[in-house]
């Protein structure tokens, strides 16, 4: 379902990108070029500032927003999705968030109030609130990252993780052109 906010914004979405018929897309969302919005997912731009102001949420070019995902922002924040990034099965992008190109989300993990440079895994059912991360930065799966957790603990991204990511990428880009395919047939 695609709809307008309260504050009257439309979702801008390129016409390569599919969007499943069951997600919801609300508000000042701008989702580019190739993009997938699998079943269930809700991005919503609706919340304004204390002056009635709102920054979008931007999806950018190839990438993938997998089934039940959730992005949202709060009080009008931005929330920034980069080129090539896949968010995994039902996690959370809470804004302000920025998510860097050719990152990485695991199922059931959450971001909230953070910055995740270019290049970054993080594994499924984990957490960052309120802390950035450096460009090919790991995080293991069910870990929690805070303000004050000290980075240098962490090893890079390896490469297999980087393929791995790299490789989600590029199978959602071949289901949108799939899927596509398929529009008028049902």
């Amino acid at each position: 379902m695609i709809r307008k906010n309260p504050s009257g914004d439309l979702p801008q979405i390129a016409e390569s990108a599919y969007v499943d018929r069951t997600a919801i897309i609300c508000g000042k969302v701008v989702i580019g070029e190739n993009v997938f919005v699998g079943p269930y997912a809700v991005i919503r731009a609706d919340e304004v500032d204390s002056e009635g102001g709102m920054l979008p949420i931007t999806i950018g070019a190839n990438s993938n927003i997998q089934d039940g995902v959730v992005i949202h922002s709060k009080s009008g924040a931005a929330v920034t999705i980069g080129e090539s990034t896949s968010i995994a099965h039902r996690s959370i992008v809470h804004g302000p968030c920025r998510v860097g190109d050719r990152v990485f989300i695991g199922f059931n993990s959450v971001l909230f109030n953070c910055e995740l440079g270019d290049g970054c895994v993080v594994r499924h059912n984990s957490v960052v609130d309120g802390r950035d991360l450096p460009e090919n930065f790991y995080v293991p799966s069910t870990t929690r990252i805070g303000p004050n957790t000290d980075l240098s603990q962490f090893a890079p991204v390896s490469v297999s993780a980087s393929e791995f990511s790299e490789d989600v990428a590029r199978t959602n880009v071949d289901l949108v052109r799939g899927y596509k395919a398929l529009q008028n047939e049902f």
